[in-house]
């Protein structure tokens, strides 16, 4: 199991293929099992690099809080590790706020990003009230259940189910709840527009609460592109063949 130390942290991460880098990054609870299908595909043509967030799958727990900028810095610190200098972001849902933070403290270090479902800031009731919901049930130590709905949600069969069922019971609720209230609390859409990097932004054409979050990144993003696919928010799983042909269409434009 390949695993990265950092000061008192383990952090897992995979790596397969070769070519341009590709760093995914997973939402609160879920793990990098989530990217199981664009590890299989992607990997073909492109280094495809998953790891687990601090506190998440097979990762150690952190005593130092979860906040995003803490998570790009051991995104960074792991590029170093592996000897990369640069590489594409693609985080999904609270992911793609991850992927975006990584843009404004590491610019250096990016080639651009490719934004699933993501959002630079959470501000409509809706998904306040599930993300509060979700950080309850993770403080509650309601884990299965979570694991449980959240794994199922992101599911397309029972094989997938099962590896991103099991490797989200081994997540500590401490900083699965951590992650969810950072999500609330953060916001850097004033700051988008000194985002120069490329970005591809991908929505579920069902997954209507988010396309307002779509229109902020795409007025306000200074080079992006906004795609949308026939599915809700959950692309990476349930739409993963679309998905997989936008990510590489996007690279091979601007490399």
């Amino acid at each position: 199991m390949p695993v990265m130390k950092k000061e008192r942290i383990s952090l897992y991460y995979t790596v397969k293929g070769e070519g341009v880098p590709i760093v995914f990054i997973h939402p609160p609870l879920l793990t990098s099992a989530n990217f199981k299908y664009q590890m299989d595909d992607l990997s073909k043509n492109y280094k495809v690099i998953c790891f687990d967030i601090r506190g998440h799958g097979q990762s150690s727990y952190s005593e130092q809080p979860l906040t995003y900028r803490l998570i790009a810095d051991d995104i960074r610190y792991l590029l170093d590790y592996l000897r990369i200098s640069k590489a594409y972001l693609c985080g999904y849902s609270t992911g793609g706020s991850i992927a975006l933070e990584f843009l404004l403290t590491n610019p250096d270090r990016a080639l651009g990003a490719i934004i699933i479902s993501g959002m630079s800031e959470v501000y409509d009731w809706y998904n306040e009230k599930r993300i509060i919901l979700a950080r309850l049930l993770a403080k509650a130590g309601a884990k299965r259940l979570l694991a449980l709905a959240i794994s199922w949600g992101n599911s397309d069969d029972k094989k997938i189910f099962k590896a991103m069922y099991q490797e989200a019971l081994n997540g500590d609720t401490r900083n699965i709840a951590q992650y969810y209230n950072y999500s609330l609390q953060y916001n850097c859409t004033n700051q988008l527009h000194t985002i120069n990097h490329p970005v591809l932004l991908i929505y579920g054409k069902k997954d209507k609460s988010f396309h307002k979050y779509a229109k902020i990144l795409n007025e306000k993003l200074p080079n992006n592109e906004l795609k949308f696919i026939y599915e809700k928010h959950q692309i990476p799983t349930k739409s993963a063949p679309n998905l997989n042909q936008l990510i590489s269409r996007f690279i091979q434009k601007h490399n």
